[in-house]
């Protein structure tokens, strides 16, 4: 399928693995001008010359924290005005909420809600302007399926959410969407991350842990971060304008209710 956005410009955080690199790939393949960010340099460097051979385009890239205003400036600098955004970040790992203190819920905002929120508020009006714009939030199935160990990341994340879902009805009639999209469990880093913390706090060995929670998944498998650069893709694409203020599930099924 021709997505119909060859030439446009994407910016997209946390494209150095995982989903975030797929998503990268899938619109430098689709003909997309693409700059991924990251905090990592050698990380970045790593995935945007690998990127480049592997879609025929070349792949910007910049040192960029989300979190910091100097690091918006930095991701607007290597990429002004994009028609694309695609907000991606680490969730953070499980705990005790008990034992939780304000400074790491802040730190939990300013990377899942707060800047996301000021990368849309930089670049939707000149999307508005331009009569295009897609902005894309990798979030997680937590903010409909919420857990109480990930409270941090699904706390954050469902302000992001509920802020996008409510400003996309004022942008789609200048064909600007906003869409979400909430990943189940895929075989990604921050995954393992998350069951080797699992495996720590309950003495289970890592290994039963991680097959138990492929198993327990209606798919019988992981989700393949690919799947996940496809769907975004096609949500930055021409054909999506009529789709705006959704939050999909791509969780093999997993979910256990109807809406």
């Amino acid at each position: 399928m021709d997505l119909g956005i060859e030439g446009r410009r994407a910016l997209v955080f946390g494209g150095s693995k995982g989903m975030g690199r797929a998503c990268a790939r899938h619109l430098a393949q689709a003909g997309v001008q693409v700059c991924t960010t990251a905090r990592n340099g050698a990380a970045w460097c790593e995935a945007a010359c690998s990127l480049s051979p592997d879609t025929g385009r070349t792949v910007d890239w910049v040192v960029a924290d989300i979190t910091t205003e100097a690091g918006r400036d930095a991701a607007l600098a290597a990429c002004p005005a994009p028609d694309i955004l695609v907000n991606n970040a680490d969730g953070f790992p499980p705990g005790d909420f008990r034992e939780w203190l304000p400074a790491q819920w802040h730190a939990a905002l300013d990377a899942m809600m707060v800047g996301p929120i000021e990368m849309i508020r930089r670049t939707v009006d000149p999307m508005i302007e331009r009569r295009f714009g897609r902005i894309v939030n990798i979030v997680s199935r937590s903010v409909k399926s919420p857990h109480l160990e990930l409270g941090l990341s699904s706390g954050a994340r469902s302000g992001l959410v509920g802020f996008s879902v409510a400003l996309a009805k004022h942008t789609v009639r200048y064909n600007v969407t906003l869409n979400n999209l909430l990943p189940g469990v895929f075989a990604t880093d921050a995954q393992r991350r998350h069951v080797h913390k699992l495996s720590r706090t309950s003495g289970r060995p890592f290994e039963e842990l991680w097959a138990e929670r492929e198993r327990s998944n209606p798919a019988r498998r992981f989700g393949d971060p690919e799947e996940i650069g496809a769907w975004c893709a096609f949500l930055a694409s021409q054909h999506a304008g009529y789709m705006t203020g959704q939050s999909l599930l791509v969780d093999g099924g997993d979910y256990p209710g109807i809406y």
